[in-house]
């Protein structure tokens, strides 16, 4: 499974592609209302630089015209750059139209199979299942993850990726990848905690704490001599 980071931040992605594994960026319009005063396609642009992979700018309109219109300015920033629609009748036909001009899409905001099946066969490059959001309504999001992958494999036909959205936590990423997501979209905060581990840093300092001692140990004895 492929690593995406989820944010508009670009300190956050300097960091992350630092670690040498992401694979994509994925931004929306909220996340890009929280850098305050930063220009919507230069943002896109640097992180097009910062990361060799697909990078999800998202439309604001309703209407598909509109996100056509949209989806081909964006398009035209960088050839990494996929057009995120919304999962409506709408943006099931941008991603149609889109897709005859050679521009992928990613459809966002799916919360059913059935919403994931018509949007591959508008030709949808990534569907994007919100399974936090689903949690929140008491249902299951693996469970979606799930039959999602379990309808597109069995249509041969079918090539669109299954991107697992609304991660909250670092289980999330592992139960993602169990259930058949071929990408999962993280914030930083829940990717920086995928590394992290108490035993791990445990292990880290006794290691460091004999390491010291065997060289003080090797000066004692260099004096000695």
């Amino acid at each position: 499974m492929k690593i995406y980071l989820d944010t508009a931040n670009l300190g956050e992605i300097r960091e992350a592609a630092r670690w040498g594994i992401l694979s994509g960026v994925t931004t929306n319009p909220s996340l890009m209302a929280q850098e305050e005063g930063a220009d919507f396609e230069d943002t896109i642009r640097t992180i097009c630089e910062l990361v060799n992979g697909p990078i999800s700018a998202e439309t604001v309109s309703e209407d598909a015209d509109g996100m056509v219109r949209e989806g081909v300015e964006f398009a035209g920033w960088h050839s990494n750059v996929i057009i995120k629609v919304p999962s409506t009748t709408e943006g099931l036909e941008a991603v149609s139209r889109l897709g005859r001009r050679g521009i992928r899409c990613n459809v966002t905001l799916i919360f059913n199979t059935n919403q994931a099946l018509l949007a591959a066969l508008a030709g949808a490059f990534v569907v994007s299942p919100f399974i936090g959001r689903v949690d929140d309504m008491s249902y299951d999001g693996m469970e979606l993850i799930r039959e999602i992958a379990e309808v597109f494999d069995q249509d041969p036909d079918i090539r669109t990726q299954i991107l697992a959205a609304s991660i909250r936590h670092p289980r999330h990423v592992t139960e993602s990848a169990l259930a058949g997501a071929h990408i999962a979209t993280c914030p930083f905060n829940v990717l920086r905690k995928c590394m992290q581990h108490p035993l791990t840093d445990r292990g880290m300092a006794s290691f460091l704490a004999d390491w010291r001692k065997r060289e003080a140990a090797m000066a004692l004895a260099t004096a000695g001599s």
